[in-house]
């Protein structure tokens, strides 16, 4: 249980998305005016997403448990580490932290402050991608939180580094991303229309890692009999 209150939990999962989101879109902008090679922007995209990821986990994850991500949020009231009231304000936060950065990047950069995306990001390969994605991030965090606790903001840093270049869809993972980036038509954007593809896959994928990770995680009782009648 966090020491913190529900408002100052909120603030600090408002503030993370939004950080994480500024740098998602800003690197993507930042990359893209730097070079026309789609390898290289990508990277320029990826490395700093992975970097923030460490920091945001390392510092927010004291306050409120760094979810940043509907789909961890939802995942842990479902396991009832987190209770529906708050699941709900957590999720509120993150969408309207996802937002702001999305606006906070676009103004560091001069751009209007919105723009819906024209990048058309859809099909049943991508939408597998986010599936596979998200599945990987909720396996990393359920297993990181049972064995590694301290290594948990490395983990998934080093996870989502990874992801941006195993899957198609460059790891969106994160239904509160997708929609901040559904609002910038630079490098990192999704069309708005494929946002449901993308969302849908992301919470079956954060589903199925909870229903697999809460089996594989469990310690199994000695029912062996001859381990009974050894204590016999």
């Amino acid at each position: 249980m966090s020491k913190f209150d529900l408002p100052r939990r909120l603030v600090a999962e408002g503030l993370g998305t939004a950080l994480l989101v500024a740098t998602v879109v800003g690197s993507g902008i930042m990359a893209q005016s730097l070079t026309q090679d789609s390898a290289l922007a990508l990277l320029g995209n990826t490395l700093p997403t992975g970097a923030i990821l460490v920091v945001l986990i390392a510092i927010f994850g004291p306050i409120s448990g760094a979810h940043f991500n509907p789909a961890v949020s939802i995942i842990f009231a479902l396991s009832r580490r987190l209770s529906v009231g708050d699941c709900i304000w957590y999720v509120l936060s993150q969408f309207g932290g996802g937002i702001a950065g999305t606006v906070t990047a676009h103004l560091m950069f001069g751009l209007a402050p919105l723009a819906l995306s024209t990048h058309s990001r859809t099909g049943a390969a991508l939408w597998f991608s986010e599936g596979v994605a998200t599945f990987g991030l909720l396996a990393t965090i359920l297993a990181g939180l049972r064995f590694e606790r301290a290594s948990v903001p490395w983990l998934v840093g080093l996870y989502i580094t990874a992801a941006y270049w195993f899957t198609a869809s460059t790891s969106f993972a994160n239904p509160a991303v997708a929609v901040a980036r559904s609002l910038t038509d630079t490098f990192s954007g999704i069309s708005p229309v494929n946002l449901p593809g993308f969302i849908v896959a992301e919470l079956l994928g954060a589903v199925a890692a909870m229903a697999l990770m809460t089996w594989l995680l469990r310690p199994q009782s000695d029912t062996n009999p001859l381990s009974a009648e050894a204590k016999s």
